[in-house]
C-alpha cells in the first residue's frame, strides 16, 4: 500500500515537471517563431540581394524626405541587434540549433551584401544622419554575438565591414542619446578592429553619467523625455559599451558596476508597466517600434541580472504576454509579411516623420532573452505571474521604492 502511494505521488510530480517543461518549451517556441516572422522578409531578401528589389517603403503623413536612403540600414542593424544573442547560442543538432545555423548564414550573407560597393544591396552608411543610428545597432549586434556573427565571417566581408562602420566618423551625433552610437560603433572597432577612439566612448558615457536624474532614468540629453528611449537606446548601449571596454582592459568596473546597477532598476520598472491583460502606457515618441520598448527588461533579463523581487519567471510571462498581444493584430503585416507602420497594427498616423518601414524593426530587441538557453530559470521555471497581474489578482505582492 505505501510503495503504490509512493509511486503515484512519484507519478504525479513527474508529470507536473514534464507539463511545466512542455509549456516553456511551447512559449519559447512560440517566440522564436515570432521572431522569425518578423526577420525573414528583410533576412531572406538581403541575403539573396534583393532587399532593395523587395522592401517597400511605406512612411508616415510628414515624412521627411529621402527616408529609401536609410530604411534598409535601419531594418538590417536592429533586426540584427535583437537577434544577436539568440544566434549566438550557435549551431547544434537540435530543430532549433539548426535553425539558428541557418539564420547566422543568412546574415553572414546579408552582411557581405549590405557592405559590398558592387552589391544591388549596399547600404549607405554616410549620407544624411541617420546611418549613424542603424550601424551603431548593427555594431551592437556584432559585440552581442562576436563568436557567430563576426568570427565565423570571412575576412573581406570582415574589412568591409570594418570600413562601412569607420565611414560614419563623418556623421556628428546630436547631443542627446545619439552621442552613445557613435560610442557603440567606437567600441565595435576596438572590439573587432583594435582601433576605437577612445575619446569618443569616453564624452558618450561621461555625458550620460552627468545626464542621469535618479531611479534609474536618465535623461535624452540635459532634459527629461517622457518615452521609452532608455529602453530603446541609453540604458543597453551603456550596457553594451562598458562591457566592451572591460573585454578590452579599457574599461572602468566602477562605471559598469554604475549602468548596471541603475539598468536593474529601470528594468524594475519596466516590468511594472506591464497591466494584467500584457498592455503597457503608449507614451512619448518612436511608440512604432512596439515591443522594442522593453529591451532593457530583456536585457536585464538575458544577463540573469534581474533585481530583487522581479524572478525570470514572471518576466518570461510579461514579455510574452505584451509580444502576444501586439501579434492578436491582423494588420501588424503586410501581405508579403513586412511590418506595416503602427503599435496596435497598422495605424500610419502614429509614427513621427523620421518613421519609415525599416524603423519598425527595431521590435525586434524584446527577443533579447532568446539568447538565454532552454535550461536556464528563465525558460525552465514553472509559470508566475508578474508584478501587476498579482496586484490586481490580490495576491501579495512586494512594495516598490526607488534607488
Amino acid at each position: 500500500m505505501i510503495k503504490s502511494k509512493i509511486y503515484v505521488f512519484s507519478t504525479l510530480i513527474l508529470f507536473v515537471v514534464q507539463t511545466s517543461l512542455a509549456q516553456t518549451t511551447t512559449e519559447r517556441s512560440l517566440f522564436i517563431d515570432q521572431l522569425t516572422k518578423i526577420a525573414d522578409p528583410v533576412l531572406v531578401n538581403l541575403s539573396q540581394d534583393r532587399l532593395k528589389a523587395t522592401m517597400p517603403i511605406e512612411v508616415a503623413p510628414n515624412a521627411y524626405g529621402d527616408r529609401d536612403k536609410v530604411t534598409y540600414l535601419e531594418a538590417f542593424g536592429r533586426l540584427v541587434a535583437g537577434m544577436a544573442p539568440w544566434l549566438e547560442l550557435g549551431p547544434d543538432e537540435t530543430t532549433e540549433g539548426k535553425l539558428r545555423e541557418k539564420y547566422i548564414l543568412m546574415i553572414h550573407q546579408s552582411l557581405k551584401h549590405a557592405t559590398d560597393p558592387k552589391a544591388n544591396d549596399f547600404m549607405n552608411f554616410t549620407d544624411h544622419g541617420q546611418p549613424l543610428v542603424d550601424a551603431a545597432f548593427l555594431a551592437q549586434g556584432l559585440l552581442r554575438a562576436p563568436t557567430q556573427l563576426w568570427e565565423r565571417l570571412d575576412e573581406v566581408t570582415k574589412r568591409q565591414t570594418i570600413d562601412a562602420l569607420r565611414a560614419t566618423r563623418k556623421i556628428s551625433p546630436y547631443y542627446s542619446n545619439w552621442l552613445l552610437f557613435t560610442g557603440m560603433i567606437e567600441a565595435a572597432l576596438l572590439k573587432f578592429d583594435g582601433d576605437g577612439d577612445m575619446v569618443r566612448i569616453a564624452y558618450a558615457l561621461n555625458k550620460h553619467k552627468e545626464w542621469y536624474l535618479g531611479d534609474g532614468v536618465y535623461g535624452d540629453g540635459p532634459d527629461f523625455h517622457f518615452d521609452y528611449y532608455n529602453s530603446f537606446v541609453i540604458q543597453p548601449m551603456l550596457l553594451d559599451i562598458s562591457k566592451t571596454l572591460l573585454e578590452t582592459g579599457k574599461g572602468n568596473k566602477l562605471d559598469y558596476e554604475l549602468f548596471l546597477k541603475r539598468a536593474q532598476r529601470y528594468a524594475a520598472i519596466q516590468e511594472r508597466l506591464i497591466s494584467p491583460e500584457g498592455t503597457y502606457p503608449v507614451i512619448g515618441r518612436s511608440m512604432a517600434y512596439r515591443f522594442g520598448a522593453f529591451q532593457a527588461l530583456s536585457q536585464v533579463a538575458l544577463w540573469e541580472k534581474l533585481p530583487e523581487g522581479v524572478s525570470p519567471a514572471q518576466v518570461r510571462g510579461a514579455i510574452l504576454a505584451i509580444v502576444n498581444k501586439h501579434f492578436e493584430s491582423e494588420t501588424m503585416f503586410d501581405q508579403n509579411g513586412w511590418l506595416k507602420l503602427g503599435f496596435n497594427g497598422a495605424q500610419p498616423e502614429i509614427a513621427e516623420p523620421y518613421i519609415s518601414t525599416g524603423s519598425l524593426y527595431l521590435c525586434a530587441q524584446v527577443f533579447l532573452v532568446l539568447g538565454l538557453p532552454e535550461q536556464s530559470s528563465f525558460w525552465a521555471d514553472p509559470a508566475e505571474s508578474w508584478t501587476q497581474r498579482k496586484i490586481w489578482g490580490g495576491q501579495k505582492v512586494i512594495i516598490d521604492k526607488a534607488i
